[in-house]
């Protein structure tokens, strides 16, 4: 089920963001929104990754989750000077007031929704490569960031449930609910 939680979205010179829990389907949906409109498709996480030279589990450890918060902020300054394109954020990036501002009036957050038991299904056991994840019982540490984030993932322009994962039907639904046309 899809909702729009604001009215109208025009504007199609408008990023798209993509928010959502680890394992929501941003980095599924992204993909398939981006080839229906024609953009560039970026993964913010794969792109620090590939910046920094390093996973962001080994960021996180030796550098701290500020300073990645820090590169993720740059990034997102990066990518909104840009042409439109689709964005995949990662879990986290809606913690960042300083993100959530910078997108306000050049982009459209969409909320992926997941509930927790589900993310932790797609995202598999172990979920090491998550550093918000790791040493702890991934499914209580999913709960705990529902419960941090959910509130502030509320606030995107438009929720679209992603609990039974078909991503062309949910791609399909975020481009009903902003009302812009498919290339």
């Amino acid at each position: 089920m899809a909702e729009p939680n604001a009215g109208s979205l025009d504007g199609v010179a408008r990023h798209i963001i993509l928010i959502g829990l680890p394992g929501a389907g941003k980095s599924t949906v992204g993909p398939i929104l981006a080839a229906r409109l024609g953009r560039p498709f970026h993964d913010m996480d794969e792109e620090i990754t590939r910046r920094e030279g390093r996973p962001i589990a080994e960021i996180f450890a030796t550098s701290g989750e500020r300073a990645f918060r820090e590169l993720e902020e740059r990034l997102t300054n990066e990518l909104l000077g840009g042409p439109p394109a689709v964005i995949s954020a990662g879990g986290g990036w809606v913690v960042s007031e300083t993100n959530v501002m910078a997108a306000r009036g050049l982009a459209v957050l969409i909320h992926l929704r997941v509930t927790p038991a589900t993310a932790i299904k797609r995202m598999g056991v172990g979920t090491g490569d998550r550093p918000l994840l790791a040493g702890v019982d991934p499914a209580d540490a999913i709960a705990r960031l529902w419960r941090a984030r959910g509130e502030r993932y509320g606030r995107a322009e438009v929720q679209v449930d992603t609990e039974v994962l078909d991503p062309e039907r949910v791609a399909g639904d975020v481009l009903r609910l902003i009302n812009w046309s498919v290339a």
